[in-house]
Formats: C-alpha cells, structure tokens, sequence
C-alpha cells in the first residue's frame, strides 16, 4: 500500500503528482508519510489585527475582503486586498496565481486567513496567506501541522492547509497493519518509545502536546537506530573483511625514520603510526581516517605508512583532489625520498602520451613503487602489480564511486588511509564516520608560531594594505582570497577582476609582483601562476575558493581573507591554515563590511578568539547544521528527516550503544523479533552503500 503512487490521494491527481515529485521528492504514499511537519500551529486561536507587531509571527484571523485590485506588470504583477474586521485592516499579497485567486476571491465576503506577517515600509503585511470562506467549520480546533513547501506548489493551490488533507486522507486509507512496528518489545520497552503507527499519526495530527512529544521521541530515535544499525553493520564487515599483512619494519622505514625525517614526530604523529602499524598487522584491511588541523603533520605520518607497504613489498598510492594538490604532494614526498632509491611517479589527467605509458607500464609491472596522483589513480588503465595501500588526502572532494574504485586495484582490497584536514566534531563522525576508526593528530609540530588572527572592516582597509606592504619588505609573501559571490564562474571572474585592479592600485607593477590564479584559467596557466607564487618570484597571490589553495609555502605569513562574512568558519579556518607554516609569525586578516549580521559577527569572534580546529568545527555544526558543512552527495552523508544530530546528541549515543548490542547478540538478524528490522535494512540497502568506503 505505501508503494501506491500519491497521485491515488484524494486532491492529487496526475499533474499534482508530478509536481510534488519535482518539488519535493513525493512520489508515494509513504512519501507522504514521512513528509513531516516541521512547527504547529494553534488552530483555536484567532488573533487581532490590532495586535499586530514586528514581533508577530504566524496569524490567523477571520475578516471581510475588500480593494481586491491587480497591479503592476510581468514579473511585477501582484493582487492585493485589504482585509478587515472590528480590530482593525491589514493589506493581503499575492505575486503567483493572480489570475486564478482574481476569479475565486470574492469582496465583502467574509473569510478565515492564516499566513506569517511581513512588514513593507514599516507597514504589516500577509504575503501568500492561506485563505478560506467562512464555514461554520472552518475554525479547526488542535494542533495543526505546518508542512515544508514551495511557493510552485502553492499557486498550483497545493497550501500547507491543503498538504494536510491529502495527508489526512492518506490515513483515511491505510490501518495499523500498513505501518508494521519494527522495532522488538524489549527495544519499546527498554526506551519508552510508543508505536510506530501511534508516532506518524500523531506527528501529523497531534491531539495533546504530549502524544506529539512521545511521537518526535519515537521517530526520532527510529532514525538515529538504523542509521547506527548499518553503521555497525559495516563495521563488522570490515572488521572480517581480509587484508594484507605487514608484519616487516624495514630498512625503507628505519633509514627514513633515523637519517631523513625533517623534524622530530609528535607524540601525536607516533600515536597514529602505531595504531596504523597495529591495523596493518591483524590480516584484516585496515579503514581508518586520520584527522589533524593544518600543519600538524598528516603527510609525514602517510608518507610513513607507505614506506612500510613497500617494506613488505607492495606498492602504496597517494591520491589528492586537485592536480596543484597532488603536485605539491609529490615534489614534498620526492624531495624527501630522493637519497633513498625509491621509485615515485606523479599521474594526472594533463600527463599524456610517452610520459603517460611508461608511468602506467611501471605501475603494472612493480618498477614504480609510490604513486601519487588525481583521480587518475581510479582511471581502468591504471594496473598496480600489488598495490598494498591507498591514502586519500582531503577523502570529502571524492565521491564515493570513486573511492570505490581503489578497492578493485588487487584482489585482495588495499588498506584504506583517509586524511582530512576539516576537523569532524565528535556528533558528526558517530553518523558519518562511525563505521571507521578513527585517528587524531592533535598537536603542531614544534617551534610553529600560532598565526595571529584579527578582524577588520572596511574602513581599515589602508591600513591593511599597508601592513601587507610591511611584510613584503621583509621578505614575506601574501594571500588576498575572494569568496564565491554568486554560483556563477562569470560573475566570480568579474568580482575577482575588480578585487585584482583593487589590489594592483595599492601595489603599483614597477615595486611589486602580483600573480592570479582562479577557475577559468586552463591548468597549464593556473599551474604557472600558482609556481610562481611557491617559488617566491611573485610577493603576493590574488584567487578565489575556486580553486584549491592548499599549497605550502613557508614564506607566506599574511592571509587576507576579503567579504570574510560570506565564509563558513570550517573554510575560514582552512584557508588561514595556508600560511603559519614556516618559523616566522603569522597573520589572517579577516576584513568585512561594516555592517554585520549577528550570525556573521559571532563567525569573527569565534575565528578571532581560537585556533582549535575541532571547536570551530563544533561552533560551525551548531551554526550551520550538517547537510551545509558537509554536501550530502559527496560526502554520501545520511539526511535524516527528523532527527537533528546537533540537539539530539543524546540519542545519537543511546541508539548507538543499543545497535551495538543488538549486532553482539544476533549479527545476522535471523531472530524472529528481529527480521522487521532485516527487512526494512535490505529494503534500503543502496542508500548505505556509501559507508563502505571510507
């Protein structure tokens, strides 16, 4: 039955039906079901005009239209109408459908109209009410439910009103039987959760504040349940999942460690080794991510890992987001290994031609050992002779496919290192991590100078400038980044452009070196410009976040990040990380207009007052909520519904802890009281499939 299509509700029909399904991803009738309402609204209470203020939120009232008249043409058009009662009047708004709610609105008729006040020219307003004619049961009494809508779906007269008939009427048709519980008795029991069809039809039509609470509490735990049930469920595959065994630390390794390590490895970085050495160890793949704020080390502590891999014969791949990435990646790794006899290749989709089949032919026979490369790396062509491990830098830029693909490169899968940069709050790596262990790399190496951060706006800009000109005296080099203003390559160019001429007028051609890299650029000028920069022939590098400008260089110490309010804190935070990499202080620059939001305002003072990774990345959780700090398509990020796993913490380590246990007492789910669950999991097998990777 909830696989019927929702245009077989009474009030959808074939052309509604397809525009819920453009709109909002409905297409049937447990579509419908899980549709939830995301605030309610108290249907009893009738308000007064009069008592209208800038406070005011949501209104219902009944009155008599008036001046319904059109004005204004194309996409100015609009229908007014004045609605009032003995209270007082108040303007009403439409800028879609005026055609239609012209014919069917009629004056001096008396009508009941619920919608959000607005206010225009400091006079109150109601923007796209929902309006009804007056019956004697009109006034609905209880809790009704406002849904998440479109302003598409409401000129095709599908209101939020109307949204919750057709959700009534989806009850009308199914019983209890067609919401089967899921859930085992001693599961309701342990955890006082109510029943499933109990909780969807009091989350739609709450008749007490109490039933919608124990509804939210149910549902809510549902989500976070078997979301933790896959992830466990993948932990245990790997966990059984063979993998090669590296039980040799050789020369490659010990020469590495005691003749040419740069600087002496952290607490931190030794930790880690261990814990990968442990993995590597147990004849199970090792699937482990390794966080560590800018500059605390990572690619040391993979660069080791691969040694080992070629300690036990077999080769190791490193592969990067971006061709600057990778390129970096490689003349570090070389520069490092260039007295050890290693042989390493650099694979890119711009290597072509010879170049480009002597790398693949090493890579197939075993003459090169370490590769490092793009997405490349996952190309069909490219054949290892015993790739034993694979590290992936900054693992969100890939999408899962292409992750996957990694595992096919030998028949038994290489271990699997993950590295990232963007610190994963502890509430977010319990739902998209959970199936990984995981590994912190949370100190700096030593004698690293914590970068001085400020906020300034625009009327400091002179003083900016000339602050960056201070430094370019004493040998350093700077960043001057511009965010994405629009979703538009043209308009990002065109703002760049501006911010470039900007740039060039406070630091004349005839004294200072300027270079620009952004994404229109081909990679052959990009890679040029962006070298220029590396190797200290230009002073300052003017681009926008198209690009990737993680590259290191040392001399950098002043990092001026323009319309700083348009960032998020994680990526604040990773583009400051771009300079303080060399012994000298550093400095980010956060410069702003002058007016701020409060949100906006609070982003400054969180930047300026710390330079933890992971309380950034909690503030920024909180701030911005998870499907905006990690896209759910690439990262292959759960979306739930109606669990929040910022607030609902709490449940998170509750359902956790249960579907740990359920798992240690029937991993299979081959008990009675258990085979719902089996079957609502195979049933939604393809959306898990993302945690199999990394």
């Amino acid at each position: 039955m909830l696989d019927t299509s929702v245009e077989y509700l009474k009030g959808v029909g074939s052309q509604r039906a397809d525009l819920l399904r453009q709109e909002l991803d409905i297409s049937t009738f447990e579509d419908v079901l899980f549709h939830f309402p995301y605030r309610y609204f108290d249907r009893t209470r009738l308000n007064k005009i009069s008592d209208i203020n800038a406070q005011s939120d949501w209104v219902q009232m009944i009155g008599t239209l008036a001046n319904i008249t059109e004005e204004g043409e194309g996409r100015r058009r609009r229908l007014t109408a004045t609605f009032y009662n003995d209270t007082g009047r108040i303007e009403l708004v439409w800028f879609q459908g005026v055609q239609w709610l012209k014919n069917s609105l009629q004056e001096h008729k008396n009508y009941v109209i619920f919608g959000k006040v607005s206010f225009f020219n400091g006079q109150p307003n109601i923007p796209h009410p929902e309006i009804e004619p007056l019956h004697a049961d009109t006034v609905k009494s209880g809790l009704q439910p406002v849904y998440p809508t479109t302003e598409k779906l409401k000129v095709k007269g599908i209101s939020n009103r109307s949204f919750a008939k057709i959700t009534q009427s989806l009850f009308e048709k199914i019983s209890a039987s067609e919401i089967p519980e899921i859930l085992p008795p001693y599961l309701l029991s342990n955890y006082n959760l109510c029943h499933r069809y109990a909780a969807f039809k009091w989350i739609h039509f709450p008749d007490t504040d109490e039933h919608l609470q124990e509804a939210r509490h149910r549902l809510k735990w549902e989500e976070l349940f078997i979301s933790q049930l896959k992830i466990a469920q993948l932990r245990l595959q790997h966990t059984r999942q063979v993998g090669f065994i590296f039980n040799h630390v050789g020369d490659h390794f010990n020469h590495f460690f005691r003749e040419h390590l740069p600087f002496d490895l952290t607490h931190a970085q030794k930790r880690v080794l261990r814990e990968i050495r442990t993995d590597t160890t147990t004849g199970k793949q090792m699937n482990r991510l390794v966080q560590g704020d800018v500059g605390s080390g990572k690619t040391i502590v993979a660069l080791m890992s691969m040694l080992l891999a070629l300690d036990n014969g077999f080769q190791a791949c490193l592969m990067a987001p971006t061709e600057i990435l990778a390129q970096q990646h490689f003349q570090g790794i070389s520069e490092l290994l260039r007295p050890m006899n290693i042989s390493c290749a650099l694979l890119k989709g711009s290597i072509k031609g010879k170049e480009r089949k002597e790398i693949l032919s090493g890579l197939a026979k075993g003459n090169i050992q370490l590769a490092v490369g793009t997405h490349a790396l996952i190309e069909d062509a490219v054949q290892f002779a015993n790739l034993g491990l694979a590290v992936i830098d900054e693992q969100h830029r890939f999408g899962v496919g292409q992750r996957a693909r990694l595992w096919q490169k030998n028949t038994i899968p290489p271990h699997i290192l993950v590295m990232t940069a963007t610190p994963i709050p502890r509430t977010l790596a319990m739902t998209l991590y959970g199936d990984l262990d995981v590994s912190v790399i949370d100190e700096l190496p030593p004698g690293r100078e914590e970068i001085k951060t400020v906020h300034r706006n625009e009327m400091s800009r002179a003083g900016v400038m000339q602050f960056i000109k201070a430094e370019i005296a004493k040998g350093r080099q700077a960043y001057i980044v511009y965010p994405l203003i629009e979703e538009s390559e043209k308009l990002d160019y065109e703002s760049l452009t501006v911010g470039y001429e900007q740039v060039r007028s406070w630091f004349p051609e005839h004294s200072y070196r300027i270079c620009m890299v952004h994404g229109r650029q081909d990679a052959a000028e990009r890679e040029r410009n962006m070298q220029r920069f590396v190797s200290g022939e230009a002073d300052i590098l003017v681009a926008t976040t198209v690009i990737e400008v993680g590259v290191n260089v040392p001399n950098a110490s002043v990092m001026v990040i323009e319309s700083a309010e348009r960032f998020g804190l994680s990526q604040l935070h990773q583009l400051r990380g771009r300079v303080g990499r060399g012994s000298e202080q550093s400095y980010c620059i956060l410069l702003t207009g002058s007016q701020l939001s409060k949100e906006s305002a609070q982003r400054m003072n969180i930047m300026t007052s710390t330079s933890d990774g992971f309380v950034i990345a909690e503030e920024d959780l909180k701030m911005r909520g998870p499907g905006d700090l990690y896209g759910t398509k690439q990262s292959g990020m759960i979306k739930f519904k109606i669990a929040d796993i910022v607030q609902d913490i709490a449940l998170v380590e509750q359902t956790r802890t249960a579907a740990q246990q359920l798992l240690s007492q029937d991993s299979q789910l081959t008990q009675i009281q258990h085979l719902p669950l089996r079957t609502m999991l195979s049933r939604n097998k393809a959306q898990s499939a993302w945690s199999k990777i990394s």
